[in-house]
C-alpha cells in the first residue's frame, strides 16, 4: 500500500487525475467510479485535463435506493454534472435506482462488473471504514447488494439534502470482493473526520468492522491522504 500524503484536497485531486492519466496511458480502459465529496478535486481535474475516454467504460460504485437518475441527489446525477457532461466515456453504468427489485438489479449490476473487468477503481472512505457503502460487518467476498446504510452514513450524507427525513436509508452498492478484483486501487481521504478511519485502514488489523482494512491485501492499492486525514498514521 504507498501512502501520498498531500498539502490538501486541491493537490490531492491533481494527484490523483495524475494518476489516472498513467494508468490511461498505459492501457486501461475500464475506470471504477465513486461520488461524494471527496473525488470533487479529482474530477475537476480531469475535466481540466486532455484525457479523452470516449473508447472508455466507466463502472460506478453504487446509487441510492428510489432515486431516478434526474433526481439532483441521485449518483447518476453527480456524475453528469461533475464529470460525464464533458468528459463523456463510451458506455457508463451505474446501479438503477428505480429498480426495486432487488435479485434482479444486484444480480444485474454483478454481470456488468463481470463483464467489465476494472483497470483502476477510485474509492473514498466512511467515517466508519466503508468503501462504496459497504458498511461495517459486510462480507469480504460481498457482490453487489442493497445495504441498509447506518445512522452515522446516513448523517454523513445529510449534509445534501435539505431534511435529514429525505436522505435516502438504502443504497445499491458493489461488493468488497467484486471491489477487490480491481486490477489497480486508488483511495482518497481529506479531512481530520478521515483520521480514525484511515489510520484503522492501514495500520490496523484486517477486520470486517472496518471494511477498507481488506486493503491491505490487494496486491496495489495507492492511498492519497492530506495532512489532516494523515495525522494519526505512524510514517517514520
Amino acid at each position: 500500500m504507498e501512502i501520498i500524503v498531500v498539502k490538501d484536497k486541491f493537490e490531492g485531486g491533481k494527484k490523483a487525475a495524475e494518476i489516472f492519466k498513467q494508468e490511461h496511458d498505459s492501457g486501461a480502459k475500464v475506470f471504477g467510479l465513486a461520488t461524494g465529496g471527496t473525488p470533487e478535486t479529482t474530477y475537476e481535474q480531469i475535466v481540466a485535463s486532455d484525457l479523452d475516454f470516449s473508447d472508455d467504460v466507466s463502472v460506478n460504485l453504487d446509487e441510492y435506493v428510489g432515486l431516478a437518475p434526474d433526481d439532483e441527489q441521485s449518483y447518476h446525477y453527480y456524475m453528469q454534472h461533475h464529470l460525464f457532461d464533458k468528459k463523456p466515456f463510451k458506455k457508463s453504468y451505474l446501479p438503477d435506482g428505480t429498480n426495486l427489485d432487488e435479485k434482479t438489479e444486484t444480480k444485474r449490476y454483478s454481470q456488468v462488473i463481470a463483464d467489465n473487468p476494472i483497470n483502476l477503481q477510485l474509492l473514498g472512505i466512511g467515517e466508519n471504514g466503508h468503501i462504496g457503502f459497504n458498511e461495517p460487518g459486510s462480507a469480504f467476498d460481498s457482490t453487489t447488494s442493497k445495504i441498509h446504510l447506518t445512522d452515522s452514513t446516513i448523517k454523513a450524507n445529510s449534509r445534501y439534502f435539505d431534511n435529514y427525513e429525505d436522505v435516502p436509508k438504502y443504497a445499491y452498492s458493489m461488493g468488497i470482493g467484486e471491489i477487490m478484483r480491481a486490477k489497480k486501487i486508488l483511495l482518497e481521504a481529506f479531512g481530520k473526520n478521515k483520521a480514525k478511519a484511515v489510520k484503522a485502514m492501514v495500520e490496523g488489523e484486517v477486520t470486517t468492522d472496518v471494511p477498507a482494512s481488506i486493503l491491505q491485501k490487494h496486491p496495489n492499492v495507492t492511498v492519497i491522504v492530506d495532512e489532516d486525514a494523515a495525522s494519526l498514521l505512524n510514517l517514520d
